[in-house]
Parts: C-alpha cells; sequence; structure tokens
C-alpha cells in the first residue's frame, strides 16, 4: 500500500487532518471538542496521511516545548488501523522534528498505544495519569 505523509502547509491538508481528529477522538473516543481543538493549533506542524486513493486515513502534529518536540493527537481510522499508518505517521514526524534540531521527542500516550510506541523505541517516563478521562502515560525517545 502506498502512503503519503504530509506536512500541512495547504488549508486543506490542515482540514483533512483536522476531520480524521475529529471521527477519532471527538466520535469515537468521546473527547470534548474544546480539548480536542485546543490552543496550540496555530503554534503546532500538522500532519496528515493520504493513502493510494488521496483519501486522508491519519493525522499528528507536532509541537515545541523548548528543548524538545512533543508528538501530539496520533490518530489512524479505526478501519485503517494495523496497516502500517501510524509509523509512517511517526516516521515523518520524527523526521521534521530532526530537521527542526530537536533531539528529544515527548508524547503522552494513550495507555492502549503503549506497546506500539514503545516498538518505535519510546521509553515511559511517567505514573499513570487521565486526560480526558482516558489513561496516559508521558513517553520520551531521543533521536
Amino acid at each position: 500500500m502506498s502512503l503519503e505523509v504530509v506536512v500541512c502547509e495547504k488549508e486543506q491538508d490542515y482540514q483533512n487532518a483536522l476531520y480524521i481528529r475529529r471521527i477519532v477522538f471527538i466520535e469515537e473516543q468521546q473527547v470534548p471538542e474544546e480539548l480536542e481543538i485546543d490552543d496550540h493549533e496555530k503554534d503546532a506542524i500538522h500532519f496528515v496521511v493520504y493513502d493510494q486513493n488521496r483519501e486522508p486515513v491519519g493525522a499528528g502534529r507536532l509541537r515545541n516545548k523548548g528543548n524538545m518536540a512533543k508528538v501530539e493527537r496520533i490518530c489512524v481510522l479505526k478501519n485503517r488501523r494495523g496497516e502500517h499508518i501510524g509509523e509512517a505517521l511517526m516516521g515523518k514526524l520524527e523526521q521534521v522534528a530532526e530537521e527542526k534540531g530537536f533531539t528529544n521527542l515527548l508524547l503522552n500516550a494513550q495507555t492502549h498505544a503503549q506497546g506500539f510506541y514503545e516498538k518505535l523505541g519510546y521509553k515511559v517516563t511517567s505514573d499513570l495519569f487521565y486526560e480526558a478521562g482516558i489513561p496516559h502515560v508521558e513517553m520520551k525517545k531521543n533521536v
């Protein structure tokens, strides 16, 4: 399967990323919209993943947190999980973070996705905590 991970420089790409986030986080996981679409939208680098039919299937964002980059809002449509879309997305985010000079990446992983991030080299650096009622752990990786 052919995937293209795009940095959202065009408004349509950003809207496609928001569409995926809305389906996964707001509709599927019941995260309140005001928590999902937050004050950091403007200062984040947004990503959208397109499949071979140019359909959006995944999204995420990267944000400057001082001396590290924070990986946020990683999501893949439910019916497309298991197709390595998340790996492609994370690879592009890490590449962009490195190009911007970041050597440390931070993310808050939903606990059900912890194993996915561990396979990519992330290590748990916190106790369990809740965001939007969903259990998370903080994870970090040096790139």
